[in-house]
């Protein structure tokens, strides 16, 4: 049984038989992926097919509403390319899936040449065994025609046919069209050996060998089926025949439901025009990136939608509120995302304030609302404690009981419960996802004024910047250091923590290094407004996190610069005759992956044992 199956969406609204076809054919545990592919064209950046990729998004959630009462639920897709064919083949290869199921050649008028020479290439170069589908309703298809005319393809027909025997309640006539061998990839041989076995099986009632033309023979044999399962032609002419001259002439001779099929192997022929995929520069794996994995928040304002996934996949959700004197907006964002995510839909099983020693009346306030609140230098004291935000996200893990942990800072001024879940939303719908960044519009108050653009200067001044000359691949993330993420445990605990300003950047650099760019996600949360850093400090922040990257680049062994001496910045101190220089060192430390801390480890098995006996 096949345990992986796509399905490429051309018109998603005409694709229920396609579903039904693969719910057919794929194994219990098996999965069926929807993908729209987004085109852009040759001469633009793939970057730019990210607003239709949205778009596309939300076309695939209507597909799921429409196919709810076939009980399919497939996994949806989108991806970007510059042409269909290597967009399809692509996804095929890297999602490792068993089957294609493409439609028939004439499916879109609007785009019927377009994807007729998109079937005709990925026929040539099958990424996978593929199925071209003429089909419509097969309940009724209980007598199945299987032609047989030898070549590679022979094996996965009779397997494809057979999978329908059961499903249908149906049999198989197999129409053994007697010829000359020549092709030597599957020699004569092979084939008596193959024709021997046909007797065997279960589900062949007839086998018919004949001499002649196969055109005709099929076509007077097909009128007494009700399905046609053929091997695709050995020699396909693409720009004058779909799918060889024998599969055209018989599908243009009856409208009985039909299945072209084809396998990998490829014979010498189909290698004209070389491979379907060529090697993509990094440029325009960053661009294809961008398009794929950039979310918007308003994608998960469903949030019974949300709560289905949750409770389908049985995963319990952990929000974590970093803070040190945030009196004046901590109780709003409390009061805004409780009422919301924990109260009204129940998204987040817990709420937790991680405080730093706050002087003001933020721990006060976090109580009074009922939020559990921990001081982050008396979790884990026996290791000591060190000053800043990485220090209080690093000991949140031992505290927070979440399988998926999400952190927002707590001096968010317009604070919207989008904040959450559109951090959230990419890590339900997306299993391969794994770190979700949020960016946002960022307005700079500047001598009273707010200015809509202006913020996260250390982001484009230096970080950025950064990123492009040593991690191209992280270049398409918009706010590298924005305060709202979030993760799936399992990969937060296995990486290290910086204590301070490079907590954001270590986190990034070190998830990508450990599961690679797919993994990682970004979300457009619209606009944050907070109180901006004066420049003195943005300095202090900016030489931490050079810092941060100098340190990962010499874990790579790409160069050797820092050292001690370095750890300490002269800070430019304004006098009232004059300037002066001070010292200041600014370092840090770096915490290792919580995962490696023992009370960590037995504090998760009495919690999953705890949650097992629950179950029970």
């Amino acid at each position: 049984m096949t345990t992986k199956i796509l399905i490429p969406m051309i018109e998603p609204a005409d694709a229920l038989p396609h579903l039904r076809l693969a719910i057919r054919l794929l194994s219990p545990e098996g999965k069926i992926l929807a993908l729209k592919v987004v085109r852009v064209p040759e001469e633009s950046s793939l970057s730019e097919g990210a607003a239709e990729a949205l778009n596309s998004r939300a076309v695939l959630e209507e597909l799921r509403t429409l196919v709810a009462d076939e009980r399919i639920e497939p996994k949806t897709l989108v991806r970007v390319s510059h042409r269909l064919s290597s967009g399809i083949a692509e996804t095929a290869k890297d999602e490792s899936c068993d089957l294609l199921i493409l439609p028939w050649k004439g499916y879109a008028v609007s785009e019927e040449r377009l994807f007729g020479a998109t079937i005709d290439r990925l026929m040539e170069h099958s990424p996978c065994n593929t199925v071209v589908a003429r089909v419509n309703d097969l309940s009724g298809c209980a007598r199945i025609l299987l032609p047989i005319r030898g070549g590679p393809h022979a094996e996965f027909a009779l397997e494809l046919a057979g999978q329908l025997a059961v499903s249908l309640g149906g049999e198989i006539t197999v129409l053994h069209c007697e010829q000359r061998f020549t092709e030597p990839d599957f020699g004569e041989w092979s084939y008596r050996f193959f024709i021997q076995k046909l007797g065997l099986h279960p589900h062949v009632k007839r086998l018919l060998a004949v001499q002649g033309d196969p055109r005709s023979i099929i076509i007077e044999e097909a009128r007494r089926h009700d399905l046609i399962i053929l091997g695709a032609g050995a020699r396909t002419e693409p720009h004058a025949f779909f799918l060889g001259p024998i599969v055209a002439h018989i599908a243009q001779a009856t409208e009985k439901p039909l299945l072209v099929v084809k396998t990998p192997r490829s014979y010498h022929a189909w290698a004209r025009e070389g491979p379907l995929e060529m090697p993509r520069s990094l440029s325009e794996t960053v661009d294809k990136w961008f398009a794929e994995n950039t979310f918007h928040r308003k994608e998960f304002e469903d949030l019974t939608s949300l709560l289905k996934l949750k409770e389908k996949q049985g995963v319990s959700i952990s929000l974590g509120l970093p803070a040190l004197n945030e009196a004046e907006t901590v109780g709003n964002i409390i009061q805004t995302v409780k009422e919301k995510l924990f109260d009204e839909a129940p998204l987040l099983d817990e709420i937790v304030l991680i405080d730093s020693g706050s002087t003001d009346d933020t721990v006060a306030i976090a109580k009074d609302l009922g939020i559990p609140v921990y001081v982050h230098q008396e979790i884990l004291h026996q290791y000591g404690s060190y000053r800043g935000k990485g220090e209080a996200l690093w000991k949140s893990l031992h505290v927070l009981s979440g399988d998926i942990i999400i952190w927002i800072d707590t001096d968010i001024k317009n604070i919207h419960p989008g904040f959450v879940y559109g951090i959230l939303g990419p890590l339900l719908k997306e299993p391969e996802i794994r770190y979700v960044k949020g960016f946002y519009r960022r307005p700079l108050k500047v001598e009273g004024r707010l200015l809509a653009e202006g913020g996260g200067r250390v982001t484009e001044l230096t970080v950025r910047p950064f990123l492009n000359l040593f991690f191209p691949q992280l270049s398409g993330i918009v706010q590298p250091l924005a305060g709202e993420y979030g993760g799936r445990r399992e990969a937060l605990e296995r990486v290290p923590f910086f204590t301070g300003y490079g907590v954001e950047t270590g986190l990034l650099i070190d998830l990508f290094n450990e599961f690679g760019l797919r993994s990682v996600a970004q979300v457009d949360l619209e606009e944050r407004i907070h109180r901006n850093q004066p420049l003195a400090a943005l300095s202090q922040m900016s030489f931490a996190i050079i810092q941060v990257f100098i340190e990962r680049l010499e874990g790579k062994s790409r160069i050797k610069l820092i050292e001690d001496v370095n750890r300490s910045m002269k800070l430019i101190k304004h006098q009232r005759r004059g300037y002066a220089l001070e010292v200041k060192e600014i370092r840090d430390q770096e915490r290792p992956p919580m995962i490696s801390i023992p009370e960590y480890r037995a504090a998760r098995r009495e919690t999953l044992s705890l949650r097992e006996r629950q179950r029970l």
